[in-house]
């Protein structure tokens, strides 16, 4: 148990009724998992407000209530404690309850619209090939050194990252790598936490569904590293015209890498095929199994914040060699029958369009690319139009075919994303919403040499229709049916 007050520490408090020396068991910001003196935590939700359930929660057991309005009923006994903003407070809160585990471990920040899976995933598979305890919170997968535990949202609620760290520094972790989403940094997620570093990919139409306006997103993440600390780095992306904005206010030490731009770290790249790169980073070649311009800039990423975490220069160098891709992440196999089928997550319009323009950079023109795609429901409408028009202007083929339509009518889904297809790209394009089949038939039509893009879902293992989860796993599928192909 601890005191009260002492989880305040730092909370920008208005008004308190009652004591600070009441003793907390737990903290909960779901009044279904409250017990006995547990301290409950009203969030102002975007579906639900949790000001609703300070009653609920006093009647399970609550002794203390943070929120931003005290009830006009109160309850003897029970602590209040208002806030301006419940989720600031929680962040807080949780850190001061798990006792700041961020400051036990370096923990590194990834931001960006594109490649923050990637660039995460890919850092702790290096400090791990380099000998060291490392945790990784990302969308994909959550790892404690080498417990795995499935990820629900690409930044957890900062309950869930606190308990996740204090686990890592309890196993001795050193470092841990962490995707920072806009959603996290809006909701004050990741308020409280010490970060060594922040790393910034890119920025591109995404998340507008949310934000409103490309500023706000933009703003958004700049606030990740107006908070840095003076002890951490910002590393950023400068050939990104955002680049710059996001270091405009900082207080860390300022570090850029650029492909095309001067920067601190700069590659080029030497040779760019499906089996990998050749690249020129600072003064020293390197060659990785990731394909593609989109992930020159992630080993540069990569390689820059190793060398900004101290490890030396040529074992990072070797260490990158030896990368593996991350699933869902321009994930690819080669039937017999030299059919190449590639997976990745691609689900915006400049991710698509990354993803599309490194595949024809690569290709000979002599085989077809042949692209599946489709566009999440309740998200984002304004992309749809967008990822029909690049699909079928850098495809030689594509087919239109559902994402998650979650609890949107598919049928419109598919209409908004045919709605950005120009007249002389009409006869490319198909339409199939059933997504297996329509997999099945890019590959049916594809031929020895040809390329299979499935873009948009990635690493996920489901298909999400009408608010139902269905196993899904794209890898999964293409893979079995070109195996039934060639016999």
């Amino acid at each position: 148990m601890m005191v009260l007050k002492d989880i305040l520490y730092k909370v920008a408090i208005n008004a308190v009724v009652g004591s600070t020396l009441t003793k907390v068991h737990a903290v909960n910001f779901d009044s279904r998992k409250i017990a006995a003196n547990d301290l409950f935590v009203a969030i102002n939700g975007v579906t639900v407000d949790g000001h609703e359930f300070i009653d609920v929660a006093i009647k399970k057991g609550a002794k203390s209530i943070v929120c931003e309005r005290i009830p006009e009923v109160l309850v003897d006994g029970v602590t209040y404690v208002e806030v301006d903003n419940s989720n600031k407070a929680l962040a807080i809160i949780a850190s001061n309850y798990y006792e700041n585990p961020s400051e036990n471990l370096k923990l590194v920040g990834v931001t960006g619209t594109n490649g923050k899976t990637t660039v995460a995933s890919l850092l702790y598979q290096l400090f791990k090939n380099a000998g060291y305890k490392v945790g990784l919170l990302s969308t994909v997968k959550i790892m404690v050194d080498n417990v795995e535990y499935k990820a629900t949202h690409t930044t957890p609620d900062s309950l869930t990252i606190n308990r996740y760290l204090t686990e890592m520094s309890a196993a001795g972790v050193e470092f841990c790598f962490m995707e920072v989403s806009s959603h996290g940094i809006h909701q004050y997620r990741t308020e409280g936490l010490h970060f060594e570093g922040g790393i910034f990919t890119n920025l591109s139409h995404d998340h507008l569904d949310y934000h409103k306006t490309f500023a706000e997103y933009r703003d958004v993440k700049k606030k990740f590293f107006d908070e840095l600390s003076p002890k951490s780095f910002a590393l950023v992306n400068i050939d990104d015209k955002n680049g710059m904005v996001m270091l405009q206010n900082t207080k860390a030490k300022k570090y850029t890498y650029a492909l095309k731009e001067y920067a601190d770290y700069k590659a080029q790249i030497l040779e760019n095929q499906l089996t990998g790169l050749l690249l020129k980073v600072n003064d020293s070649e390197v060659w990785t199994r990731l394909i593609g311009n989109f992930n020159a800039y992630n080993v540069l990423a990569i390689f820059a914040t190793a060398e900004l975490l101290g490890l030396e220069k040529v074992e990072v160098l070797r260490l990158i060699s030896d990368l593996q891709s991350v699933s869902g992440r321009f994930q690819y196999l080669i039937s017999d029958t030299k059919i190449t089928a590639i997976v990745d997550y691609a689900h915006t319009p400049d991710a698509l369009k990354n993803v599309l323009e490194t595949i024809n950079s690569i290709r000979t023109k002599n085989e077809e690319l042949i692209t599946v795609v489709g566009c999440g429901g309740d998200r984002d409408k304004t992309k749809r139009p967008k990822m029909g028009h690049i699909a079928s202007a850098l495809s030689t083929k594509v087919i239109f075919t559902n994402d998650n339509p979650r609890t949107e009518n598919a049928q419109n889904i598919l209409n908004e994303i045919e709605n950005g297809v120009e007249p002389q790209n009409f006869k490319k394009v198909l339409t199939i919403a059933d997504r297996k089949q329509a997999i099945k038939t890019a590959c049916q039509m594809a031929q020895p040499n040809d390329i299979v893009l499935i873009a948009g879902k990635g690493h996920e293992n489901y298909q999400e229709i009408k608010g139902e989860r269905f196993d899904f796993d794209d890898f999964k599928i293409v893979k079995e049916l070109l195996v039934k192909l060639e016999k």
